[in-house]
């Protein structure tokens, strides 16, 4: 029995030994941490600005961190999209604004229409006054008007030509849009319907005893050539009407003058109206009136032609 008593208090003994080395470190933090706190609230008590800034407290200390660490993540994104970024070249750009027009006028649907034109026309052509005939150079008188040889009276005449315009500008010089000028250059045949004898016919040859006569007649006929702007309305359209305002021309007149002239410089003005058939195929009517300022030599060239024209697109 006594034996397990002395056993008992040495294992409560053990027991309580160890419970004590255990509490004493405990027990001692707790009294150091109190001698701290009591000498850390005497300091603060006397100096007021070291109690606010001495110690911050842990949540600020996170708070700035975080902010800190959320601006230079913010640079670095900055730094790095700057980085990234693809240095702009001014000739790369031009290079690229070409490219894109070039494929804007590659997208745009492509016309068959061609802006320049060879013409062929005929038609009706008018003077103003009869064309006058050839007199005898060897009569004394009373020849006026080509009597004695036989006036040309007839006025009518046809005629056939051709030409070309040439496209010059499409807006007419900036003043009109959808509106071209053309260069027109054209050449015309005309020839009048009567024929007269030419020189000394036999009966003025037996009259006075002239040993030669001249029984040929002569073919009555005009070449002009002529050079004119010509303003085309409606570009783009199948119908195109067009105008001529002014335009320069030169008539070779056969027979030639009583003083053998053939040259008569003038000027003509002409409207009229194309339209495209199929592909570049047009048809056309006009009308132009002749003007010379002055006759050749007593031969007057005035008048008005009129007709139609097949034009090609070129």
């Amino acid at each position: 029995m006594m034996k397990k008593t002395k056993l008992v208090l040495a294992i409560a003994t053990a027991t309580l030994t160890m419970a004590g080395l255990l509490v004493a470190p405990q027990a001692d933090a707790k009294s150091k941490a109190k001698k701290y706190k009591r000498s850390v609230t005497s300091s603060y008590s006397t100096s007021s600005s070291v109690q606010r800034y001495a110690v911050p407290s842990s949540n600020a200390r996170v708070e700035a961190l975080e902010a800190q660490l959320q601006a230079m993540q913010y640079e670095v994104q900055s730094l790095r999209s700057q980085v990234n970024r693809p240095a702009v070249d001014p000739d790369s750009a031009k290079v690229q604004e070409l490219d894109q027009w070039m494929n804007t006028v590659k997208a745009e649907p492509k016309s068959n229409a061609k802006n320049n034109m060879v013409f062929f026309r005929g038609g009706y052509g008018h003077a103003d006054s009869n064309r006058g005939g050839t007199l005898d150079p060897t009569a004394a008188g009373g020849n006026s008007g080509g009597v004695l040889n036989g006036a040309i009276g007839n006025q009518d005449a046809w005629y056939f030509g051709a030409g070309f315009d040439w496209s010059l500008n499409d807006n007419l010089f900036g003043m009109m849009s959808g509106t071209e000028v053309f260069a027109e250059l054209m050449f015309d045949y005309k020839e009048l319907g009567d024929r007269a004898a030419n020189g000394i016919t036999p009966a003025i040859g037996a009259a006075t005893g002239l040993p030669g006569v001249n029984t040929q007649t002569a073919t009555v006929n005009q070449l002009t050539l002529a050079a004119s702007p010509k303003i085309k309305f409606f570009k783009g359209q199948a119908f195109r009407p067009w105008v001529v305002p002014v335009g320069f021309e030169l008539s070779v007149i056969s027979p030639p003058s009583d003083a053998i002239t053939v040259l008569n410089p003038g000027m003509q003005f002409g409207l009229g109206a194309d339209y495209k058939v199929w592909q570049n195929l047009y048809v056309g009517a006009d009308a132009r009136y002749h003007y010379a300022p002055d006759n050749v030599d007593g031969i007057n060239t005035n008048g008005v032609t009129a007709g139609g024209y097949l034009g090609i697109g070129f």
